[in-house]
């Protein structure tokens, strides 16, 4: 398991890459481990501004639908939509091919309150 530094995480096993005030975001090495086989991702929010811990889109892996929650707030601007007919990007390489969605951060100071990679792992146990 990864967990490039980076990044900052969620205690619901997103990532993000914040870059300027565009951020990526996708789910974690671990979440998609414990998912399994992913068969589908579904988002519907582009164009929607979310707060932060609000469900932006859902992961439908063999054995369970799990949602997505937004790790900071903002404007969802786009979706990966290569992951509509390859979503096992996100098992293969959840950190670069397997991202999700790019949002417009309105909150940045909500930065400093994710976790970095050691404090998820530690969350984790991992």
């Amino acid at each position: 398991m990864t967990f490039p530094t980076e990044l900052k995480y969620t205690a619901d096993h997103a990532w993000i890459r914040l870059e300027g005030d565009i951020a990526t975001v996708g789910i974690t090495d671990f979440a998609q481990e414990q998912l399994s086989d992913i068969v589908y991702v579904e988002v519907e929010t582009v164009g929607s501004t979310l707060a932060k811990d609000t469900i932006f889109g859902t992961v439908e892996a063999i054995k369970t639908i799990s949602d997505l929650f937004m790790p900071m707030s903002g404007e969802v601007l786009t979706f990966h939509e290569a992951l509509i007919k390859k979503p096992e990007m996100v098992n293969t390489d959840p950190y670069g091919e397997g991202w999700m969605i790019q949002i417009k951060i309105s909150a940045p100071q909500e930065w400093d309150n994710l976790l970095s990679a050691s404090d998820y792992q530690s969350l984790i146990n991992a």
